[in-house]
């Protein structure tokens, strides 16, 4: 994806990508531009990633743009999504027999770590329709089933019917940090149990939280500047 590219530098390129044809086949392109590899922290989980080895890896934000293609979310393996997928694995009573939503769900791999935890169903949320396309793949490669959505849940009116929300590295952008918080208080307000990832993301409101776990999550250097990244697992203070 090119050196040096951050989470918070792919969200700006994401509202400059111009308007181009789409690519018709998205499963077709995802397989083209990734290998399937094992998740760090979680190796019982294989995604469909980027590396130094494929051509994904390797464009700029100018090629992404040109190519029409939204940045791609989807094709990493973030630190805050291998955490709290760690975390649902390894406490699968979080969500077993449980309704359950992964938001920005990117490549799907927290929704399918809860699904391997014995969730009864997942929603995989995400506006990128490639993040969604890769979510379902991905979750086929696992041998579970997700439900795939494609609307701005973060501008519903009415909270959800889900047990439980899990967010990984959601909090890297001011405006979406705070549409993000009002969206899983409302739903924590009703009784949700909502499970954050984050590794130290500016936005995160930490005093509205409660950490309960913490992970070394082994990362690509050119995404994070280091090649393990401290990250937390955290639960969203219910109203008294």
């Amino acid at each position: 994806m090119g050196p040096g590219l951050r989470r918070d530098d792919i969200e700006n390129r994401r509202r400059m990508t111009p308007d181009h044809p789409p690519i018709t086949d998205k499963t077709a392109f995802i397989r083209a531009n990734t290998r399937l590899r094992p998740v760090p922290l979680a190796p019982e989980i294989v995604l469909h990633v980027a590396d130094e080895a494929v051509p994904l890896w390797h464009k700029t934000e100018e090629e992404l743009g040109e190519a029409g293609l939204p940045p791609p979310f989807w094709a990493f393996a973030w630190a805050g999504g291998q955490a709290l997928g760690r975390h649902i694995l390894d406490n699968a009573d979080l969500v077993r027999g449980k309704i359950v939503l992964d938001l920005a769900s990117g490549s799907g791999l927290v929704g399918i770590a809860a699904m391997k935890a014995g969730a009864t169903a997942v929603t995989v949320a995400d506006i990128d329709s490639f993040a969604c396309a890769a979510a379902a793949l991905n979750a086929t490669e696992n041998g579970v089933t997700l439900a795939t959505c494609e609307r701005d849940l973060l501008g519903a009116d009415e909270p959800g019917a889900w047990d439980v929300i899990l967010a990984g590295d959601i909090f890297y952008e001011r405006d979406t940090a705070q549409r993000a918080f009002d969206f899983l208080s409302g739903n924590a307000a009703r009784g949700a149990t909502v499970l954050i990832g984050d590794p130290g993301r500016s936005y995160l409101p930490r005093d509205k939280l409660r950490r309960i776990a913490d992970y070394s999550v082994p990362v690509t250097r050119d995404l994070e500047d280091t090649e393990i990244k401290q990250t937390a697992v955290w639960s969203l203070l219910q109203p008294a």
